[in-house]
């Protein structure tokens, strides 16, 4: 772990922060949104507040975790010789982005046998995404790095690839409005998903070690926010126009106050 400087240390300590209280205050709303939707999708909103729990409960390991990895000595932070524990971002991610594809497909008008297949192709693919992407996060070698970033992007590819032809298809049996925010959620988790390649590979780049660490940790922290609880405010966008729809209500406001 090397040195930083204290604004270094405060802009991760402060990202990590934020993110518990962006998780912990989209968990509460996901809970109460529950009952604003049909119960055809309460499912998915009981999956988006199962979602950002899990993500909020590691973020406060991570945060424990950094507070204790370094202690102040003058102008600058020296390691203390506690690690700082990375695996607790993976097994967020391992739990919580499986579930981020379920929680799509929950609010689709896809049954029985399309719906089981298309979740276990997009669950296989985010585990092994996760799991093969993990060697090459906590290995300073490069090649090894790059070997096992390379294999994580297969099923990447892969989840893209259904993402936008089978969704793509299902996505035509939907009201206009409702396409509209589903490709809008596809652009969302492309452009989240796309901070973690970049940020993955800051340490092979030429740049200060302290640098890439502090670009890294708050890069994670900003994507995870996009991909869970702005991801699951789309989601509820969905559910709550589809569910106005089926009752023949007007669908202006789709976020409503919740009692």
């Amino acid at each position: 772990m090397p040195n930083l400087t204290l604004s270094q240390y405060d802009l991760v300590y402060n990202a990590l922060s934020f993110t518990i209280a962006a998780m912990g205050a989209a968990f509460v709303f996901f809970l109460l949104a529950r009952n604003t939707v049909a119960s055809t999708y309460q499912r998915a909103m009981v999956l988006a507040a199962i979602i950002v729990g899990i993500a909020a409960y590691h973020y406060v390991r991570m945060f424990t975790s950094w507070s204790t990895a370094f202690t102040v000595s003058g102008a600058i932070y020296t390691p203390t010789g506690e690690p700082f524990n990375e695996a607790y971002r993976y097994a967020d991610w391992l739990l919580t982005v499986p579930l981020l594809l379920v929680e799509l497909v929950a609010v689709l008008h896809i049954t029985g046998q399309q719906r089981s297949g298309m979740i276990a192709r997009l669950v296989i693919a985010a585990v092994l995404m996760i799991v093969l992407g993990y060697p090459g996060e906590i290995s300073s070698d490069v090649t090894t790095r790059l070997v096992w970033g390379t294999l994580s992007s297969i099923p990447f590819l892969y989840i893209l690839y259904v993402l936008w032809r089978d969704l793509g298809a299902v996505m035509e049996r939907e009201s206009a409005e409702v396409r509209v925010l589903l490709r809008n959620l596809r652009l969302l988790l492309l452009a989240s998903w796309g901070v973690y390649p970049i940020a993955y590979l800051l340490p092979l780049l030429s740049i200060d070690p302290a640098t890439a660490l502090v670009a890294r940790q708050v890069g994670y922290s900003i994507a995870d926010i996009v991909a869970k609880p702005a991801y699951g405010l789309l989601i509820y966008a969905i559910a709550r126009i589809k569910t106005q729809q089926e009752r023949g209500e007007s669908s202006e406001g789709t976020i409503p106050a919740i009692a």
